[in-house]
Formats: C-alpha cells, structure tokens, sequence
C-alpha cells in the first residue's frame, strides 16, 4: 500500500526526536501500511488493534506509543494518507474526542462529502 503524505509522520518523529518509544512506534506504523494488503476494516483492526474506525468512509486513527500520538489516515484501494498527526492534548483540541467533530474536520478538508 502507498502511504501518502507519510512527511507529516516524519515531521512528528523529528520534533519528538529524543523519545525513542514513540519513533520506533512511527516507524512500525509506517513498515505496516506500506507491506499491507488491507481489503477492509477487519484486516485493518487485525493487524493493529489500536486502530479505530472513526467514518464510514475508511478512516481511522491510529494510537502509537504510551503518548497516545494519534494518526488519522484514509484508506483509499492501494493508497492510505496521513491527514492529522498530533499528541492526545492536540487531539482533544481539534477533535474534541466525538465523531460529530471529526466529520467536520474532514468535509472541511475535502475528504468526505
């Protein structure tokens, strides 16, 4: 599977460059995807269970590390995008912890419709 915009990923892992558990935990979600073939949300909640389905449209977060660092991602045939990447405090923030936000953010996004 592609990964696109994987450089948010990136730009997480540098910014938290002393916490080794948390880019160990990047670089296992990044190895995931991309040597996945996930045909839909069982393959995807098998293979990681810390995924959540959060729309109908095949988008979940993802906690990686104790931190909570979450990622949304969108799953698309072959390709999965990284959208948000942030810690649980930024999470909160943005998404206030309830889906009714999180389809805002993402028809804002021009992700869903």
């Amino acid at each position: 599977m592609d990964l696109l915009r994987k450089d948010k990923l990136i730009k997480l892992k540098k910014k938290n460059r002393g916490n080794i558990k948390l880019s160990m935990a990047i670089d296992k979600l990044i190895f995931d995807i991309e040597n996945s073939n996930w045909e839909n949300k069982f393959d995807v909640i098998e293979s990681r269970p810390d995924a959540d389905k959060v729309h109908s449209e095949n988008i979940f977060f993802f906690n990686i590390n104790i931190h909570r660092t979450l990622i949304l991602l969108l799953f698309d045939e072959d390709e999965a995008e990284v959208l948000w990447a942030g810690n649980h405090t930024l999470y909160d923030k943005t998404f206030k912890g309830n889906k009714k936000t999180i389809e805002t953010w993402l028809r804002n996004q021009g992700k869903i419709k």
